[in-house]
């Protein structure tokens, strides 16, 4: 009978085979098993762990629950389980872009891991068809690794990047598992006063958080399914099933000997602690055999079995664990702790079927509670007292919402019971722009949105706070941001000047900008969308002057003529330019940080015969006279400045009207030589009477025109009359 003075529990272990009830009284540490009662269904109305038929597994419940309040009092509370076999496992990614200016928050981390859960239950809604993923409970999430740019990185939080990726593992628990349940319990008029998992439940009573630092495989082999978890580094790593277990290994008796399957599961039974077995088949035919002898025939299937097991070990864990513990009805099936420990290449002790003796602190017990398929029982009834799951309820912005403590829970997990889009939790950041710089395309990201604020109880919270019943949660959603609002000027830091050392000293020139072409002087004028920009620097010596309004130094005010009725200029200084002590002009090219020099000297005013056409200006030309070399000018045009005859040495005046008209005909002729030569001076033969003019052998006259190299003669012929004058 029940201690009044001790804690008692009501535990429910609901299997594909049978319903045990255990009544289990704590005090401290110690355990103690009051009572303890277990009805097989009798039909197949639990299937994998899954209820199927709620009504007939209610009606097993019912009868469990009557039989122990017939013999420890009325029972109106239960600790349940739901089978680890009904946990869904999902790996996803999520990407977020971030902008190189946003640096991450341990908030802005946990939205990104929350939103790749989303993501998650969103792939198992699919899956099963369906859309709604409030469906499933997650039950625990971890982080594979982070990325920061596609390079994988320890830890995102205060990072900054373009670009943020999260890769998560999630295992859920669907809703559906835990409705039945609940209404089964219902049904039966129980309660149900906690909820755990039956791998957690077993972990729990086998592996103490102590031991949770080794890399540790349970299997607990029902009669449906094989149920794998595996523990590493302090926690529960992964969950798996395999979809045959104890049954298999009944069929397998059943056909071997042509037995009823109630009849070949008795005899898998007797295989663990009888010597020889006897049974009759179908047929009527009587057999005594050994174990051995039996086990012989179903060999096969005991090495499926374990094939199943340790492939589903293996690529939960990657590697073989240190250690396998075997519990539940199956794992007493002959030979399997060898076969695992040749297929996961450990030694033999490394493989080993837990009872409930491996249970610390169990002090009473009922002797025939003492194998492995009583420990999922126990630790159920444990974990209701030390890990109790239970409803919790809060209110999200005056909203009632319950869920399961299936682990400690935040707002985070409130937030994905309720279906909130995590992507859209803090604002998303605003429209981007293009803007087209000399020619290339840049692309300006928009502000960032804010963060969502969330209290709890009026005080400030965030994603990783825990709750607790009867909190009050406010959630206010992050608004989007804006597009950017980019300045001229916040590209010219980027841009920079031009700076050179004109003569001497140091000068920083700014570029002239145009904006789609036009010209624009206010730096602080807001871009838009495709919006061209072109900078330009000056690209000459005199570009240069100009924009450092020097050209003045080079200015040489040319003055102003005109020849002939067509007007000229004519430069009075002379300018001498040098970049880097090389001889330049004013349009030669410069870079940055040239030198350059600027020398100017006032030139000498030019006569007037240099400006006029080569064929106006005045020559002189050699003629041979009698065989004498004489020289002679030529004046072939008749210049006059501002209307009046100049002589040649005259040097040119700001705006002189010049004017330079040429003869047609040659500017010599034979009459000129008479300035050289006297004609007293030519012999004169007695009787002389004419005096003769010749050009190049031909006679001439004296307003014959003589050129350059002429031969000219002139001599008294005695035989000719005096010429005419």
């Amino acid at each position: 009978m029940l201690d009044p003075d001790r804690e008692f529990i009501f535990a429910l272990d609901i299997g594909t085979r049978s319903v045990v009830g255990l009544i289990v009284q704590l005090k401290g540490d110690s355990i103690s098993i009051i009572d303890h009662e277990m009805i097989e269904h009798k039909e197949r109305s639990m299937l994998d762990g899954q209820i199927h038929d709620v009504i007939e597994v209610s009606r097993v419940i019912q009868q469990v629950k009557d039989r122990l309040s017939e013999r420890n009092g009325p029972l109106k509370e239960v600790a349940v389980a739901a089978a680890g076999r009904s946990l869904k496992t999902k790996r996803v990614t999520f990407d977020q872009f971030i902008g190189d200016r946003f640096t991450l928050t341990r908030d802005d981390v946990l939205a990104m891991e929350l939103a790749a859960v989303q993501e998650a239950q969103l792939l198992l809604a699919k899956e099963q068809k369906g859309s709604d993923f409030s469906h499933y409970y997650c039950v625990g999430y971890s982080t594979v690794n982070y990325y920061l740019d596609d390079d994988m990185i320890g830890n995102l939080v205060h990072q900054r990047g373009n670009s943020a990726r999260v890769d998560v593992i999630a295992t859920f628990l669907p809703r559906v598992v835990v409705d039945s349940l609940i209404t089964a319990l219902q049904l039966a008029e129980l309660e149900m006063s906690t909820l755990t998992l039956e791998p957690i439940a077993a972990i729990h009573v086998l592996i103490p958080s102590t031991m949770r630092k080794l890399n540790i495989a349970l299997v607990d082999i029902g009669a449906g399914t094989s149920d794998v978890a595996i523990t590493a580094e302090g926690t529960i790593t992964a969950y798996g099933m395999v979809p045959y277990a104890g049954d298999e290994i009944t069929e397998a008796l059943s056909e071997a000997f042509i037995l009823d399957f109630p009849d070949a599961e008795e005899v898998k039974r007797k295989l663990a602690h009888t010597e020889t077995i006897s049974f009759t088949d179908i047929l009527g035919m009587d057999y005594s055999l050994s174990p051995r002898d039996i086990v012989s025939s179903i060999e096969s299937n005991i090495d499926e079995l374990s094939k199943g097991i340790c492939q589903k070990i293996l690529e939960l864990n990657a590697k073989a664990p240190q250690a396998v513990m075997l519990i539940g009805g199956g794992s007493l099936t002959p030979m399997l702790p060898e076969k695992l420990a040749t297929l996961l290449g450990l030694p033999p002790a490394r493989v080993a079927v837990r009872n409930t003796e491996a249970i610390k602190n169990l002090t009473d017990t009922l002797p025939h509670l003492d194998g492995p398929e009583y420990v999922t029982p126990i630790g159920i009834a444990v974990a209701a007292h030390q890990h109790p799951v239970r409803y919790v309820s809060v209110t999200v912005n005056g909203e009632m919402v319950r869920l399961f403590d299936l682990k400690p829970l935040t707002i985070g997990d409130v937030l994905l019971h309720l279906g909130f889009d995590l992507k859209r939790l803090n604002g998303r950041p605003g429209l981007a722009i293009s803007i087209t710089v000399n020619g290339k395309v840049r692309f300006i990201p928009g502000r960032h949105g804010s963060s969502a604020k969330l209290t709890r109880n009026h005080e400030q919270a965030h994603l990783d706070t825990f709750i607790q019943d009867q909190d009050k949660i406010q959630i206010e959603m992050g608004q989007d941001g804006d597009p950017p609002e980019i300045r001229i000027q916040n590209f010219m830091e980027e841009i920079g000047t031009l700076d050179v050392y004109l003569d001497g000293e140091l000068v920083s020139l700014m570029p002239d900008i145009e904006l789609n072409g036009q010209v624009v002087t206010d730096c602080s004028r807001v871009l838009e969308d495709r919006d061209g920009l072109h900078f330009a620097f000056p690209q000459t010596v005199q570009e240069v002057l100009t924009k450092a309004n020097q050209l003045n130094i080079v200015d040489s005010k040319p003055w102003i003529y005109s020849l002939n009725g067509v007007e000229h200029t004519w430069e009075s200084r002379e300018i001498g330019c040098y970049i880097n002590h090389q001889p330049a002009s004013l349009h030669s090219r410069i870079k940055q940080g040239d030198r350059i020099w600027i020398q100017c000297e006032e030139k000498e005013t030019p006569f007037i015969t240099t400006l006029i056409p080569k064929d106006a200006q005045p020559r002189e030309i050699e003629v041979n006279l009698n065989g004498k070399q004489i020289t002679l000018s030529c004046n072939p045009a008749m210049i006059k400045v501002n209307g009046q005859p100049v002589h040649v040495e005259q040097r040119l005046q700001p705006n002189d009207k010049i004017s330079a008209i040429t003869s047609e005909q040659s500017c010599v002729i034979f009459s000129d030589i008479f300035r050289f030569i006297d004609t007293q001076e030519i012999p004169k033969p007695d009787g002389a009477t004419e005096l003769v003019i010749r050009v190049n052998e031909v006679p001439a006259s004296y307003q014959t025109a003589i050129r350059h190299g002429d031969s000219l003669e002139l001599y008294w012929d005695c035989n000719k009359r005096a010429p005419l004058s």
